[in-house]
């Protein structure tokens, strides 16, 4: 295993407000941690993995963008931390999520196109969480998440104080996408 190395603090103005910022680097990834200061004893987390076509192109396909902006907004009011996870779509990378993609253009859903091609529904993993919740000295949280596979994975780092849901608005393109997570992967929506 890897041992986490940190980069330097800088401050990270964005329209949400004005945040620190701290890169991490984990077995051959770059992860990123996001965050008011101070942290409240109990900080909201959102752990968020990297969606290029939801996060920087504003993909209407998920609601990956539009949670990440939510989350940035309830953390600059309330305090709290974004960890933002370098795990392109589910963890299969971008190149195949652009595969998955085509698969779903092709009347597929998320989960099946993962399966087609020959992944898990969902490869991420969350241990890098827990190394940076530790370096922070972080024991409790407020977790923002609709997935219940995450709480259970969060559990393992750290005491959740409660489970915050994270609403994005549904659209025509997402609506299949929101309810294969619903259904599929057990997404409270």
């Amino acid at each position: 295993m890897t041992a986490l190395k940190a980069s330097q603090k800088a401050k990270l103005p964005t329209r949400h407000g004005i945040f620190t910022i701290q890169a991490f680097a984990h077995e051959g990834k770059e992860h990123l941690a996001i965050f008011s200061d101070p942290l409240p004893p109990v900080p909201l987390l959102r752990v968020h993995s990297e969606c290029l076509t939801g996060d920087v192109f504003g993909s209407l396909k998920c609601d990956c963008g539009s949670e990440l902006s939510i989350a940035m907004e309830r953390i600059a009011k309330e305090g709290g931390i974004a960890l933002y996870l370098r795990q392109e779509g589910r963890g299969i990378g971008l190149f195949h999520k652009v595969n998955a993609y085509a698969l779903q253009d092709q009347g597929y859903d998320t989960v099946e196109a993962n399966l087609a091609l020959g992944f898990k529904e969902d490869e991420r993993n969350y241990e890098v969480v827990g190394e940076i919740l530790s370096f922070y000295g972080i024991d409790e949280v407020k977790l923002l998440t609709n997935n219940p596979k995450k709480v259970e994975a969060m559990s393992h780092f750290v005491k959740i104080h409660s489970r915050e849901a994270i609403l994005a608005p549904h659209n025509c393109y997402n609506e299949n996408y929101l309810k294969t997570k619903q259904e599929k992967l057990g997404h409270l929506l």
